[in-house]
């Protein structure tokens, strides 16, 4: 069974999807919800079997061959870095299908669209050939393009096409790093091969090429430039607004909770291993646009009267802490970066998932539509507030210790940085309880709020798993750290190995953090 675990993992959505297929389109809403069951059921059996001893290997390998000539495989694994994003992926996907519910439009299309994407972000999670992590990073763009673009609000083309544009921009970048690594690799050992650890062991000469940039810096900006979009950082954020505010509400989740940390995942799968030097010598870049995309996603998000909108800015600056995390070059800005990736998924997706509740039995998410929804719908006021907090990283929720542990880290490295970002939290704060004190409290001012229901019994089943995870995760976050802490341990060990950077003050605040580490 363990070595079918992570096949079964990948292709139970795909089976789901072709059942919707053969079935009459009325049944597609509950094949979709029971596929989605049956994954979250595999991922508790996921957790149970993954060792957190040898997190910081691959496990429960699974491959066929597939171009045997050029070395290429349908290879699957599961290492210390992947794991928390599969257990969020497979969590998150039944609360989506749940918050699609009321969707009466070409069901069974709709319920394809979500398991396929299932299928494909779960591939990308587990592949271990660069190849086949391609093919699953592209195919996921279909069926959020078409979630988008045919099921989405009044403006869903134009959001999925700049959706498009801006992610298929960053794949052409990514296609040409991987095939430069690909042909380096056979250059250097005289075969070739598509697997991803493999790739890590080519080694770069410091000659610059172009314009005083070696090959290394190349193939390192052809794989952060795909990924800085997918997160996104600024300034490659403006296609998310569009895309949130046009998505329907379970792409809006899936989007918030699952997508946008595949770019963090790839900066940690592809960016630092395979070119440590030149993330090392481009660190004072990313952490000026990270500290930016902080400071002005939170101002943006303080700007605006739409909810929905006000999330999808607020995921800017919460993403931005995440790269600042790995910025820091440090044990503590790691571990807060990988706990604030799943911290993010879970509160960002319950805020989309809360907004969506609302626009459903109002049609609006201006704050000037609504006030003295806590005396209305009480039930509901106590989840946003608590939801709210969690994003606002209140101590004793999960937000506070991935983002203690980045602000630490960052501390660390360079004071300046925590400064910042401190002061951009302070606006995380303020947004969120300007939205509260809108929406929530003061008198009911328009008829229309007068009667609106409050939390359904789907909505509960939404609802309570999500809160269950953000007091686990906040009260002790062990249970998942205990499973991952020794692939963070060796993160910096292994990409450090091949840094020969000798001089700046960057490289001697990573001699200085990890020795650090080694003390702690």
């Amino acid at each position: 069974m363990n070595s079918s675990l992570l096949a079964l993992l990948l292709f139970i959505p795909l089976v789901g999807a072709a059942v919707c297929v053969l079935l009459p389109s009325r049944l597609a809403k509950g094949i979709s919800l029971v596929t989605t069951l049956v994954g979250v059921g595999l991922a508790v059996l996921l957790y149970q079997t993954f060792e957190g001893a040898d997190s910081d290997k691959m496990q429960l390998a699974w491959a066929l061959p597939w171009i045997p000539t050029y070395g290429i495989k349908f290879g699957l694994a599961i290492d210390g870095l992947s794991f928390p994003l599969i257990l969020l992926t497979k969590i998150m996907m039944p609360i989506a299908i749940l918050a699609s519910w009321g969707e009466e439009r070409r069901l069974r299309a709709f319920a394809v669209c979500f398991l396929v994407l299932d299928f494909a972000m779960t591939g990308t999670f587990l592949a271990t050939d660069i190849f086949l992590f391609y093919v699953f990073w592209e195919l996921m763009l279909i069926p959020m393009i078409l979630l988008i673009g045919v099921w989405g609000s009044q403006n869903r083309i134009y959001a999925a096409l700049k959706f498009f544009m801006f992610t298929f921009t960053g794949s052409i970048l990514m296609l040409v790093a991987i095939l430069w690594m690909f042909l380096a690799h056979q250059t250097q050992f005289g075969f070739f091969t598509g697997e991803i650890a493999q790739f890590s062991k080519v080694l770069f000469s410091g000659t610059p090429v172009f314009m005083g940039f070696s090959s290394q810096d190349f193939v390192f900006w052809g794989f952060t430039l795909a990924f800085l979009i997918k997160v996104p950082l600024f300034p490659f954020h403006t296609w998310l607004p569009d895309a949130h505010v046009q998505a329907p509400t379970g792409a809006s989740v899936i989007l918030a909770a699952v997508l946008l940390k595949m770019g963090t995942y790839g900066l940690m799968r592809f960016s630092i291993p395979f070119c440590p030097e030149a993330f090392v010598k481009f660190i004072p870049i990313l952490s000026t646009l990270s500290l930016i995309g902080i400071v002005y996603g939170a101002w943006v998000a303080f700007q605006q009267t739409d909810m929905k909108k006000l999330v999808a800015y607020s995921s800017v600056s919460h993403l931005g802490f995440v790269v600042l995390g790995l910025c820091a070059l440090n044990r503590e800005g790691l571990t807060g970066s990988v706990l604030q990736v799943v911290n993010h998924g879970v509160s960002s997706g319950a805020l989309f998932l809360l907004v969506g509740m609302l626009y459903e039995r109002r049609h609006s998410r201006q704050f000037e539509d609504f006030g003295g929804l806590a005396a209305v719908m009480p039930r509901y006021a106590l989840f946003l507030v608590f939801v709210a907090c969690s994003s606002m990283a209140v101590p004793g929720l999960n937000g506070f210790v991935g983002e203690f542990l980045i602000l630490l880290g960052s501390f660390k490295a360079k004071p300046m940085w925590a400064y910042i970002a401190v002061s951009a939290a302070l606006f995380g704060a303020l947004y969120l309880l300007v939205m509260i004190r809108q929406v929530l409290f003061g008198p009911v001012t328009s008829g229309e709020n007068k009667n609106l229901k409050d939390l359904s019994f789907r909505d509960w089943a939404s609802l309570v798993p999500i809160t269950i995870i953000i007091l686990v995760l906040g009260i002790g976050p062990n249970v998942l750290l205990r499973k991952i802490n020794p692939a963070l341990d060796s993160f910096w060990k292994n990409a450090l190995e091949k840094t020969t950077v000798k001089t700046g003050v960057t490289t001697m605040n990573i001699k200085r953090n990890t020795k650090r580490d080694k003390k702690v």
